[in-house]
C-alpha cells in the first residue's frame, strides 16, 4: 500500500506548522501507523533541522537514521530568511527533484510522510517557483494551519482560494489556538472559519489544536 503524503503549509509564517506538524505525526502514530516527518527546506540553522528536531520531541522519538542522513530535510541554509534568498547567499541551487526523491524514499518505509513547508504558499524557493508551484506540480493534498491572530481569516480565505484555483485538495485546516490572544477574536475566527469551510469547502475537515509542545 502507498504511503500517504500530506503538504503542511500555513497561512503565513511563525504560524505553527512546525508544532502542527508533530502533533498531527503523534496523532496518526497513535492510531498505530507509522509516520515520519519532512522538512521541505529549512533556513535559520545549521545540521539537522531546528524543525525536525521539535517534531521528534513532540513524538516523543529519538532522531531517525533518515535524520541523520539529511534525506528528511536535504536542503539546510543557514541565513534566517525565505528559501531562494537563502540559496542564493549559500551560492547553492535547490533542486526540487532532489526533494521529490527524497520524499519517495520515505514514502517507500512509511504509512505516512507528512512534508512541512517553509513559511506561506508563495514562499519562493528559487527565482520562478514557489511552495505552491511545488505541491501544485506534486499534487499532494495540504494541510493547512491558521490561527486567531488578527487578519488571519483574510489570509486563511486566500490561501484556500490559491489552492482551489490551483486544483489543490485541502485535506484538512488546522486551527492553532497558541499563543492565545484576544478571546472574542480567536473565538469568532474559528466560529467564521468552520461555518466557511462548511459551506465551500465541504470535504476538508476542520481541526483544532490546542496542545502546547513545551
Amino acid at each position: 500500500m502507498a504511503a500517504t503524503i500530506f503538504f503542511i503549509s500555513g497561512i503565513d509564517t511563525d504560524i505553527g506548522k512546525t508544532i502542527v506538524t508533530g502533533w498531527y505525526a503523534k496523532k496518526l502514530m497513535l492510531q498505530g501507523f507509522s509516520v515520519i516527518t519532512q522538512k521541505m527546506i529549512q533556513t535559520g540553522c545549521e545540521g539537522i533541522a531546528e524543525d525536525l528536531l521539535t517534531h521528534r520531541k513532540i513524538q516523543g522519538i529519538a532522531l531517525t537514521e533518515e535524520d541523520k542522513q539529511g534525506i528528511t530535510c536535504p536542503y539546510v541554509f543557514d541565513y534566517p530568511c525565505s528559501p531562494h534568498l537563502a540559496a542564493r547567499l549559500a551560492q547553492r541551487k535547490i533542486d526540487s527533484k532532489i526533494i521529490e526523491k527524497s520524499t519517495a524514499l520515505l514514502a517507500q518505509k512509511y504509512d505516512y510522510v507528512l512534508l512541512e513547508g517553509a513559511g506561506g504558499l508563495y514562499v519562493p524557493y528559487n527565482d520562478s517557483e514557489t511552495t505552491l508551484d511545488y505541491i501544485r506540480t506534486q499534487q499532494y493534498p495540504v494541510i493547512l494551519v491558521t490561527s486567531g491572530k488578527l487578519g488571519s481569516i483574510n489570509h486563511t480565505l486566500l490561501s484556500l482560494q490559491a489552492c482551489q484555483v490551483n486544483k489543490i485538495k485541502v485535506h484538512a485546516v488546522v486551527y492553532n489556538l497558541y499563543p492565545t490572544g484576544d478571546a472574542i477574536i480567536s473565538q469568532e475566527t474559528q466560529h467564521f472559519l468552520q461555518t466557511y469551510l462548511a459551506q465551500h469547502f465541504p470535504n476538508t475537515l476542520f481541526e483544532v489544536m490546542d496542545f502546547i509542545a513545551f
